[in-house]
């Protein structure tokens, strides 16, 4: 199923929008800083999804909610859109049982415009984790 997310080329592809893209980035950071509500590792937004690797601190449910509602908000006013849903109503959570599962995941995450084609390296493909620890001290 990622696959063929990854490489979609027809559907709604609004998250390839560098200003919609821009507001999901915000939108997770702020989640994390201003709301408190996750410890974020890492997350990509790609084209048509996002993958969010998080430590939830309130309800899962809360987090996405928030998430969603502020993002559809925004990224329907950037495209002109009224009384539509951005996003679908369905996500899909995953507990990571340890910490071999997690850094798979951090890899996966971080990899997928990689594999998707979109860049050549994690850290050159601006909506994602990889490319905020360019140049920050370990």
């Amino acid at each position: 199923m990622d696959s063929l997310l990854d490489h979609a080329t027809s559907g709604p592809l609004h998250l390839r929008r560098p200003e919609i893209a821009t507001v999901m980035v915000d939108a997770i950071r702020h989640g994390q800083g201003h709301m408190g509500y996750y410890q974020c590792h890492a997350f990509v937004v790609m084209a048509n999804h996002v993958h969010l690797l998080i430590t939830p601190l309130v309800e899962v449910s809360r987090i996405t909610q928030t998430l969603k509602r502020f993002t559809s908000r925004s990224a329907n006013h950037i495209l002109g859109l009224t009384g539509q849903p951005f996003w679908q109503d369905e996500s899909y959570d995953h507990l990571v049982r340890d910490d071999q599962e997690f850094d798979r995941i951090v890899r996966y995450i971080e990899n997928n415009p990689v594999k998707a084609g979109l860049v050549a390296q994690p850290d050159a493909f601006a909506w994602s984790s990889a490319s905020l620890r360019v140049g920050q001290a370990d």
